[in-house]
Order: structure tokens, then sequence, then C-alpha cells
């Protein structure tokens, strides 16, 4: 199984880390490259714009912004197999910047790429 773990942008940075990457749309508020340590930015792995909007204004629940998620990533090929490439090499350390540690985009694509490794 592919090891994937996720923190916070504000989590401090671990040389366990593996391979770190920024899974937001948007570039988190105050960081610089070198203060948030992110080897990549891939942001088009992120929810799209109104997905996250819809979700944050309580327009749809958590189970159908996964969902919706879900299909968002079923449309992005390119982006998966790179993760799940890099999956492969080493361990991944998916940072995100949502305050909910247990209801974002990061959890939903953890279990996306773990589900899709083992499908292989």
């Amino acid at each position: 199984m592919i090891d994937i773990r996720l923190k916070r942008v504000y989590d401090p940075v671990d040389p366990d880390d593996g391979l770190r990457i920024l899974v937001d749309r948007l570039w988190p508020r105050g960081f610089t490259r070198e203060k948030l340590h992110a080897d990549l930015w891939l942001k088009d792995t992120a929810p799209s714009a109104d997905l996250i909007q819809r979700f944050h204004q309580g327009r749809i629940l958590w189970q159908e912004f996964k969902d919706s998620y879900i299909s968002e990533l079923a449309l992005q090929p390119q982006a998966v197999a790179e993760l799940l490439d890099m999956a492969d090499r080493g361990r991944l350390t998916l940072l995100f910047a949502a305050r909910d540690r247990d209801q974002n985009q990061a959890i939903i694509l953890a279990e996306f790429l773990r589900a899709k490794s083992q499908a292989f």
C-alpha cells in the first residue's frame, strides 16, 4: 500500500514527510515557498472553486462534497497518475490549509489514491 500522510500547512515540517505536496487550489495566505517547504503545488488536484464554495457555505453536505470531488478527480487522470507514480517511489505528505482535520479535500484525495493504487 502507498504511504500517504496528511498535514495542515501550519504543522511543523518533519524529515520523515517525504515529498510534500500542497493540494489546495489557493496558496495559503502568509506563506512563502521557503516557509511552507512544499516540494510541489498541484492545484489541479484540488476541488473546483465552485465546489469548495458550496461546501463552505453549507449548501452541500460532506458526502455530496466528497462524491462531487471524486467525480472531478476522475476527470484528471494525468494528475492522478502523476501522484500515484510519486507515491510508488516513496512517502507523500499532502498539505492542506483547511481548519477541519476530519473533513477536507486532502482526506478524500488520499483515500482516492489509496483505492486507485490497490486497483492495480
